[in-house]
């Protein structure tokens, strides 16, 4: 099992296929540094933590400032911890690059939605509101009745009713990996994911679709891709002599 990314959101933007049909995408900018590597011996699992983002010291607590420092990373906006197999652990330090999903991968996005504020049925739940006439006074976008009469005498749970609407934590899953820059370390992803920009999400294989192939084990890494790209570029000029 292969440790996930935390990504930020860039934004959305369209592609075009050579067909010519255009694929709605979400940007995402992986940032991501393994700050710990946890161990059967010492906590009783194998994960990876890592972390992303920059932040001041000042903005740090001294035992996460001491962490970090042990690291030997920049202090880091977030921490989040992926299990991991045994044969996916990376060393502490170690950059995760965007090549660590392919092209046409399935991968589940994770993260939190947008906060819409106090909402009342009819945005949060999607009902159809009361009549505009009829008789109808002051109550044409109410719930309506929302219980019974002397039995049970009670409201159900799971009644949908006016309340807090978006922030909470929800993942999008099975969505399709459309393009990569390894340059810039982006992921483009199909559709919408949740969050805003700027947002941080964190990306993981799809977990209904195990045993993908043609990914990088353990992982992508950020030294990796540099090396390849330097051993393409100095082998190119070889082949043009050759020939």
């Amino acid at each position: 099992m292969r440790s996930g990314v935390i990504a930020e959101k860039v934004g959305m933007m369209s592609l075009f296929q050579e067909n010519g049909t255009k694929i709605p995408v979400t940007v995402l900018k992986v940032d991501s540094t393994v700050v710990d590597v946890r161990t059967k011996e010492r906590d009783g699992y194998v994960a990876l933590q890592l972390g992303a983002g920059k932040a001041k010291a000042k903005n740090v607590a001294k035992p996460q400032l001491g962490h970090f420092a042990k690291a030997k990373v920049e202090p880091k906006k977030t921490l989040v911890e992926f299990r991991v197999s045994d044969d996916c652990v990376v060393p502490v330090g170690s950059e995760f690059c965007a090549s660590h999903f392919v092209v046409g991968q399935k991968v589940d996005v994770h993260g939190t939605s947008i906060g819409k504020g106090y909402a009342g049925v009819m945005k949060k739940h999607n009902f159809g509101g009361d009549n505009a006439t009829h008789g109808v006074s002051r109550t044409h976008r109410s719930g309506g009745s929302t219980g019974q009469r002397e039995w049970p005498g009670k409201v159900f749970k799971n009644v949908k009713m006016p309340g807090q609407m978006g922030n909470y934590q929800t993942t999008v899953q099975n969505v399709e990996v459309v393009a990569i820059d390894t340059d810039r370390n982006l992921v483009m992803v199909k559709g919408s994911v949740p969050g805003f920009d700027s947002a941080f999400v964190t990306i993981t294989d799809a977990v209904k679709l195990s045993g993908q192939k043609g990914l990088p084990m353990p992982a992508g890494l950020k030294a990796a891709a540099v090396s390849e790209s330097a051993s393409e570029t100095a082998a190119a000029p070889a082949e043009e002599v050759k020939e």
